[in-house]
């Protein structure tokens, strides 16, 4: 494929009309995918993890111009991290291709039935949205993961990465289409847009006639632009300011272990820990443990004014600090009188992304289960776990922070919808 890009008021509607021709392409083929047996659709994704490895090399080559060219042009190191190919993100990739194969396929899937007192039997089938759209900045490991999920769920999907991942992309693409093409599955089932300019995205979002569901994947402003700009439904989460409330009865090793794991794995990811809530009959013995593992780890701490008298030489929190997602070696630090305070400060500044109580109390983490209403709500674990891949969903195609129709990591079951189905004898309405 070739990087294009436009100039001309002509070359804008070529872009549109090759747009709609990539549109009308998925439609297609998505109706042909739709019925294409278990088997052949695992077949043909493992067959693409193992040439993802064998092409290593060339993938490494591609994706090293891509951060080459991000460095060179100042791109946010939190973005530099997402979009850089490693030999263990390529083996991560085929793995969760691999994952994905053997996992049951939902579609088809007959999830309930029931008979009427007219003996009519009324059931609900699973079947494939149809054609998905993903547009999403920076991480190639995307461009594999939503097509071995929309592959496997039966849908056509159609692919916009950002420009400063196009040579990852397309080399991505080039590889599963050159396994498509030696398969029974149809060529048009995955598609890259080639175009870098933002009337692609403009052009895309309105063929709602074509494309049945939109996935963005990045930064806030991108997704609420595309919210802002599309006749087709959106899937969204606008950012993930995570938290953790260490409860009065927390471990406290573990409470730091998590947390600094939490914080600092990867501080750069959606699931990284923004927040941290502490438990003022703990706080006095807990900050001074935290503080000194965080800080070793390059952490700078902002604290509450009670956060402050225990901790004294770290910077201040405000109330803008709350509401951030940082995407960096940055920890907000607050200490609540009580549960009710914690679950009512995630309620007010959390994104409905992934919140974790650690606590040895059974009663506080399943009220903190049942009362905290984010997506994905944690006992003892870091919030690094909220993900696709990690809670064996294969991989995961976007994480919905809205609870239509999906909440929370999205996998396979949550790119199809159902249908009714009915068996009747000859009855008749009267």
């Amino acid at each position: 494929m070739q990087v294009l890009s436009a100039g001309s008021k002509k070359e804008t509607m070529d872009i549109k009309t090759s747009i709609k021709q990539i549109a009308q392409d998925a439609q297609l083929a998505s109706r042909i995918l739709s019925s294409v047996s278990s088997s052949e659709k695992n077949n043909t994704l493992l067959m693409m993890a193992d040439k993802l490895e064998q092409k290593r090399v060339f993938l490494l080559a591609e994706n090293a111009k891509d951060v080459a060219l991000a460095q060179k042009t100042g791109l946010h190191q939190a973005m530099i991290d997402r979009l850089t190919l490693k030999d263990e993100t390529i083996s991560y990739m085929a793995q969760g291709l691999r994952e994905v194969a053997s996992l049951p396929d939902p579609v088809g899937k007959v999830t309930s039935m029931w008979r009427r007192p007219n003996n009519l039997l009324v059931g609900r089938m699973r079947i494939p949205l149809g054609v998905i759209g993903i547009i999403y900045e920076s991480r190639p490991n995307v461009t594999v993961d939503a097509s071995a999920l929309c592959l496997k769920s039966g849908n056509a999907v159609i692919l916009r990465g950002g420009s400063e991942a196009i040579n990852s992309n397309l080399a991505i693409a080039s590889i599963l289409h050159g396994v498509l093409s030696k398969s029974s599955l149809p060529l048009k089932a995955i598609q890259v847009i080639p175009f870098i300019d933002r009337e692609a995205v403009s052009a895309l979002l309105q063929l709602d006639e074509y494309i049945d569901l939109i996935i963005p994947r990045g930064g806030e402003e991108l997704i609420r632009a595309v919210v802002d700009q599309s006749k087709i439904p959106v899937i969204k989460h606008y950012k993930g300011v995570c938290h953790i409330f260490v409860d009065a009865r927390a471990n406290s090793e573990m409470a730091i272990n998590i947390a600094l794991n939490s914080k600092t794995q990867r501080p750069g990811v959606c699931n990284a820990l923004e927040t941290l809530l502490v438990h003022k009959d703990i706080a006095p013995e807990f900050l001074p443990l935290l503080a000194d593992k965080m800080l070793s780890a390059g952490v700078v701490l902002k604290g509450c004014e009670k956060t402050r008298t225990i901790l004294k030489n770290i910077e201040a929190a405000f109330d803008a600090d709350w509401y951030a997602e940082y995407l960096d070696l940055i920890l907000a630090v607050k200490v609540v009188d009580s549960m009710d305070e914690a679950i009512a400060h995630i309620q007010k500044y959390g994104s409905l992304h992934t919140e974790s109580i650690i606590t040895e109390d059974y009663a506080n983490s399943q009220r903190f289960l049942n009362e905290v209403n984010s997506s994905t709500v944690m006992v003892n674990a870091s919030t690094r776990f909220s993900d696709g891949f990690e809670l064996g969903l294969g991989a995961e195609i976007g994480i919905s922070t809205t609870k239509l129709h999906a909440f929370g990591p999205m996998g396979l079951e949550e790119l199809t919808t159902t249908k009714f189905i009915i068996y009747g004898n000859g009855q008749v309405r009267t």
